[in-house]
C-alpha cells in the first residue's frame, strides 16, 4: 500500500496541494481526476519522488519514501510522465530494455531480456520491435513506453496522462491494457486521468482532486454521479448505465 499523509507543496506562494491525504491500493486501479490546475500531477509527483513536497509524509510499503535507496525504489515502482522526450534515436526494443536498468546498470542478462521480450509481445510490439520510434505511430509509440514500464517489473506503476495524443481506438486499446495488467499481474496502478468516462469504466477507485484539496475520493458509484461530479467540475452532468458502465453526459 501507499500511504500519503497530509502532503503540501507550494509554488511562488501559491499553495498548488492543500494537506492532501490519501491510500492507494493494492492490486487496484486508481485515478485522480480533477479541473486543469487542481493540484493532480503535484500530487503524482510528490507520491512517486518525483517532486519535493514542502511538509507531509508518503509511505510505500510502510517505508517513508525518503529513505528508499533509489536504486530498490526503481525495482518497486515505475513512473511514465505526460510527456517522454529522448534526444537518441532508438528502436522500440531498445527503449524497452531501458526498463531494466535498475537491476542490469546496463549490462542485460538473459532474464533481463526474457523481460524484454514478454514486455513487448504483452504490448503487442514484438513483430515491430526493431522499428525506431520515430517510424512508427504515436498508439504505437505510447505501447512502447508502457512496455518499458511493464519490463522494470515493479508492483506499482505510475502513469500521467496515459492516453495523452491518442485517439479512441489506441485509448480504448491502452486501457483494456491497463486493466489486464491489474487483473492478470495483481499490479497496482495510478493514473492521472481527463476523460471521465475512461476512469468510471476502468477504475477501482476515484480520487478527485480541486483546488488543491480531495474534494470527493471513492469507488466508481461514489464519484461518478450527478452531484459529486456537479461539485468537482463546477457544471452539470446527466449519468446514464450503459451495460453496467456510469457514463456522464455533459455536452
Amino acid at each position: 500500500m501507499i500511504c500519503v499523509k497530509n502532503i503540501s507543496k507550494e509554488y511562488n506562494g501559491k499553495k498548488v496541494l492543500d494537506d492532501v491525504s490519501v491510500n492507494i491500493q493494492k492490486g487496484k486501479i486508481t485515478s485522480f481526476i480533477g479541473p486543469n490546475g487542481a493540484g493532480k500531477s503535484t500530487a503524482f509527483g510528490i507520491m512517486s519522488r518525483l517532486i519535493k513536497r514542502d511538509s507531509g509524509e508518503v509511505y510505500i510499503e510502510g517505508k517513508e519514501i525518503s529513505q528508499w535507496d533509489k536504486n530498490e525504489l526503481s525495482k518497486k515502482i515505475a513512473i511514465l510522465k505526460q510527456s517522454n522526450n529522448i534526444n537518441i534515436r532508438l528502436t522500440i526494443k531498445e527503449l524497452v530494455s531501458f526498463g531494466r536498468f535498475p537491476y542490469s546498470q546496463g549490462k542485460l542478462t538473459d532474464e533481463d531480456k526474457k523481460y524484454i521480450d514478454e514486455a513487448l509481445e504483452y504490448m503487442m510490439l514484438t513483430e515491430i520491435k526493431d522499428k525506431y520510434l520515430d517510424e512508427i505511430s504515436g498508439g504505437q509509440r505510447q505501447r512502447a513506453y508502457i512496455a518499458m514500464v511493464i519490463a522494470q517489473s515493479t508492483e506499482y506503476i505510475f502513469l500521467d496522462e496515459p492516453l495523452n495524443n491518442l485517439d479512441m481506438n489506441n485509448s480504448v486499446k491502452m486501457m483494456k491494457m491497463l486493466r489486464k495488467l491489474c487483473d492478470d499481474l495483481n499490479k497496482t496502478i495510478i493514473l492521472v486521468m481527463h476523460d471521465i468516462n475512461f476512469t468510471s469504466c476502468y477504475s477501482d477507485y476515484i480520487i478527485a482532486i480541486k483546488n488543491g484539496k480531495v474534494e470527493i475520493q471513492g469507488n466508481v458509484d461514489e464519484v461518478i454521479n450527478e452531484k459529486s461530479l456537479s461539485q468537482i467540475y463546477d457544471m452539470e452532468f446527466d449519468i446514464v448505465d450503459i451495460k453496467n458502465n456510469k457514463i456522464a453526459v455533459y455536452y
